[in-house]
């Protein structure tokens, strides 16, 4: 390539999109929620007992464990987004490893050591490591293709794992509503492990989707 044309592609490169990444992604995030949203409707539904639920604070915590991996999983997608590497970028799921490290605390201050292993196990662990993947599918394909069109990240390997995160998250948020297993321990346990193949699928397609 000639210099000329490499200097108008980098000038180019440089000129302000007219939607932000954080907007495309917000976007497809968006959309893909609601393709899932639609399948979570329709195959499983919320759990019959969910405005007694609402009540009780494990399940309110759970929400809010769920909602604070999506916020903290989108700042991730953002940071690995763009063409120079981020520095920590990581830290914005500091909160959600406080907040799930104290509900893990309490969890194990309020009940018998003997309930411990029941808790974790719980009643639903092999339909979350199922729905949470399932419910990601949707979100993960938006979520890289709104990458792709917006975005050039220094490593599409991570940025595909942010995204597949992300994508969990979403899945996750959507799978809480159903799931009647509401003791930290259950959470932390088995939505991360539902979240893992989802991740993985993401780094995969990034490497191959988000090369620049």
């Amino acid at each position: 390539m000639k210099t000329e044309r490499l200097i108008e592609a980098l000038v180019a490169d440089r000129r302000p999109r007219s939607r932000p990444v954080r907007r495309e992604l917000a976007g497809a995030l968006a959309l893909g929620g609601l393709l899932s949203l639609a399948l979570f409707l329709a195959e499983i539904g919320p759990r019959g007992d969910l405005a007694p639920a609402l009540a009780t604070w494990r399940f309110d915590l759970k929400l809010v464990l769920v909602a604070t991996a999506l916020a903290g999983a989108f700042a991730l997608c953002l940071a690995l987004a763009r063409p120079l590497a981020a520095r920590r970028p990581a830290r914005s799921l500091l909160p959600l490893a406080a907040l799930a490290a104290a509900a893990i605390v309490v969890e194990l201050a309020t009940t018998p050591s003997t309930s411990w292993t029941t808790r974790l196990i719980g009643s639903n662990a092999l339909v979350c490591l199922t729905a949470v993947p399932v419910l990601a599918l949707a979100p993960l394909a938006a979520a890289l293709m709104a990458l792709r069109v917006s975005a050039a990240p220094a490593s599409p390997v991570l940025a595909g794992a942010a995204a597949g995160l992300l994508a969990a998250t979403a899945g996750a948020t959507l799978y809480a509503f159903h799931c009647f297993d509401d003791s930290p321990l259950f959470v932390v346990a088995w939505y991360v492990l539902a979240a893992i193949p989802v991740v993985a699928l993401g780094a995969i397609a990034g490497h191959r989707l988000l090369r620049w």
